[in-house]
């Protein structure tokens, strides 16, 4: 008997460890002969005894019970079965959410079993040798500069990887993957820079500050109420500047408490949109907070990207208003 019990913080992680020991497990074998999964509400004395019946065609029966932690209060039977499980069956247990019962834990590794923790490792190294396994593993035939870029980009959004992988076999089947070849596949990137954003809207870029808080939302998982937070301090620390007739970066240095470049930016956007401008501005804010809070029946990224778009050009309209 072989037993895997499969745990970790991220189901997705989870649940790709799970399919791939399935596949390894089930072999050539016809699946729906050799399979039985329990999931959803089932009873685990069910999944103990489906454990224990022989196996009706091949030469063993593979048995996979999932979210266990449903369970935990109900354990005895299982873990007296492992201790006496048959060496025709693979048992493969999966968790779910918590902590593990350290019960069952013992009683897998007695049975010399395999406790499998599909959280990626921290380390460097350790992240390098587990990226590499998990490309390894969903056959993608990635060159080392492919590979590493893989690494990189997705950094600890690890979750994303199966369905890159399967969208680039599709793509490309056994053909050696270059970096070139790649990169249309890998989407956004979640590590934007907080000035990124602000830099875009006092410039009256309204395609570029799209496409930034679209990265900030999908790819930085950032909740729409913390991005307008961080707009409601930029445009609060420009409406400092209002009535102090500040004309130079000195002067903003002191009315804000900053010091250099982040004084200067501030003059400049309070330059572009003036008190008219600030106030718009509050309005937008103030109107965005409440539609993501439910007062529209449009999608929060939908709610976001419209804002932005008309943050940005009050920026574009208000500064070519103001300079003619």
């Amino acid at each position: 008997m072989a037993v895997y019990l499969f745990k970790g913080a991220d189901s997705a992680l989870v649940g790709d460890a799970v399919a791939l020991q399935v596949r390894a497990s089930v072999g050539d074998e016809d699946r729906s002969m050799v399979l039985d999964e329990f999931d959803g509400e089932y009873v685990l004395a069910a999944a103990v005894e489906a454990a224990k019946t022989p196996p009706f065609i091949g030469d063993k029966r593979v048995v996979l019970a999932r979210n266990l932690s449903q369970h935990k209060g109900d354990l005895d039977g299982l873990i007296a079965f492992i201790e006496t499980a048959p060496e025709d069956v693979d048992l493969l247990l999966e968790w779910g959410g918590g902590a593990v019962t350290p019960r069952l834990v013992t009683a897998v590794k007695k049975a010399g079993g395999i406790v499998v923790d599909a959280s990626p490792p921290t380390g460097a190294k350790d992240r390098r040798e587990w990226w590499n396994e998990h490309i390894a593993a969903h056959d993608v035939n990635l060159d080392a500069k492919a590979a590493s870029l893989v690494s990189e980009w997705l950094g600890e959004d690890v979750a994303r990887w199966p369905r890159l992988a399967d969208a680039l076999k599709a793509a490309y089947g056994p053909t050696r993957i270059t970096s070139e070849l790649l990169e249309p596949f890998l989407g956004v990137r979640g590590d934007v820079k907080p000035w990124d954003l602000t830099d875009a809207i006092d410039s009256g870029d309204a395609h570029r500050a799209i496409v930034v808080v679209r990265r900030m939302m999908e790819a930085g998982e950032r909740h729409p109420l913390q991005i307008l937070a961080q707009l409601h301090s930029h445009v609060t620390r420009l409406a400092r500047l209002d009535g102090k007739n500040v004309s130079r970066r000195e002067e903003a240095e002191e009315v804000l408490g900053l010091k250099g470049y982040p004084a200067e930016k501030a003059l400049k956007a309070y330059r572009t949109l003036g008190s008219e401008g600030v106030r718009n501005a509050y309005e937008l804010l103030a109107a965005a907070d409440s539609d993501v809070r439910g007062g529209t029946g449009l999608d929060d990224s939908l709610v976001m990207e419209i804002f932005i778009a008309r943050l940005a050009r009050l920026s574009r309209v208000t500064g070519v208003s103001r300079r003619s």
